[in-house]
């Protein structure tokens, strides 16, 4: 995991390289508190989930089997 430190106003992009096509811009737009407000800049076609949703539609798209873990 890379851990990056960024003010307010400061951004991050993520691929837009050589061999990237696609370039995601996560801007701190606001920290208050605890809490931190990102804006995600990427085309439209792209979808941008909270990691709890996205763990949820990964789930629902899973044969069953797959998205139960085994118990041994």
């Amino acid at each position: 995991m890379l851990v990056l430190s960024r003010k307010s106003q400061e951004g991050v992009v993520v691929g837009g390289s050589r061999g990237f096509e696609q370039q995601l811009k996560v801007t701190v737009l606001e920290i208050n508190g605890g809490r931190v407000k990102l804006g995600f800049d990427i085309d439209s076609s792209v979808p941008i989930h909270r990691w709890e949703v996205w763990e949820r539609i990964r789930a629902a798209d899973l044969p069953r089997d797959a998205a139960t873990p085994a118990v041994e």
